[in-house]
C-alpha cells in the first residue's frame, strides 16, 4: 500500500501529484497529505516552494532565500516540520489516501514525513509519494520491498489509487 512515482523533469512529479489530488478531491475522496506548488519568481532566482496541505485552506512555504551565491539546501526545516505536524494530526480523520509530495533527503535521513508515512502504513492507510533518482536507494531501503512503482502519468496514478483504496471508500 505504498506507491511511488519517479518522473523526469523539474517539477514534473509535483505537478502530477497536485493534479491527482485535485481529481480525487473533486470525486469526494477524503485525503490527507501535501502537494508541492513551485512558484517561479524571477529568471535569476530559484522558484519558491510551497506545500499545499490537503484539506486545509492554506499553504506553507518550505523554501528559504539564501542569497544569489549560496550553494546550500534551500529547504526551510521549520516550514517542513509545520506541515508534518498538520498532516500527522490529519491522520486521525482516517483518510482514504495519504499523499506526500516526495520522499526526499530529509526522509532518507529519518526526518520530514518519514514517521507520518510509517504511521499511515501501520494504520492501513495507503500512501502515495514521489521519489527522485537520487533518493531512490534510500527510499527502497526504507520501504523494505513494500513499495510499488507507478508509471508517471495521471491515468496510471488514478488506477493505482482506485485499486488500492477501493476497500477504504466502500
Amino acid at each position: 500500500m505504498l506507491g511511488y512515482v519517479t518522473a523526469e523533469g523539474r517539477g514534473a512529479a509535483d505537478r502530477l501529484l497536485a493534479e491527482l489530488a485535485q481529481s480525487l478531491h473533486a470525486r469526494g475522496w477524503p485525503l490527507a497529505g501535501v502537494v508541492q506548488i513551485n512558484r517561479e519568481t524571477r529568471p535569476d532566482r530559484l522558484c519558491d516552494m510551497d506545500l499545499r496541505v490537503l484539506g486545509h485552506a492554506h499553504s506553507l512555504r518550505i523554501s528559504q532565500d539564501l542569497g544569489p551565491h549560496s550553494k546550500g539546501c534551500r529547504l526551510d526545516p521549520l516550514g517542513l516540520e509545520s506541515a508534518v505536524g498538520l498532516v500527522d494530526a490529519d491522520l486521525d480523520r482516517r483518510p482514504a489516501l495519504l499523499i506526500i509530495n516526495k520522499f526526499g533527503k530529509s526522509e532518507v535521513e529519518g526526518r520530514g514525513f518519514r514517521h507520518v508515512i510509517g504511521k499511515a502504513l501501520s494504520e492501513g492507510i495507503p500512501v502515495l509519494t514521489a521519489v527522485n533518482r537520487h533518493n531512490l536507494d534510500g527510499f527502497l531501503a526504507y520501504s523494505a520491498d513494500m513499495a510499488q512503482p507507478i508509471a508517471p502519468d495521471h491515468a496510471a496514478l488514478l488506477a493505482w489509487c482506485e485499486q488500492t483504496c477501493a476497500a477504504r471508500l466502500a
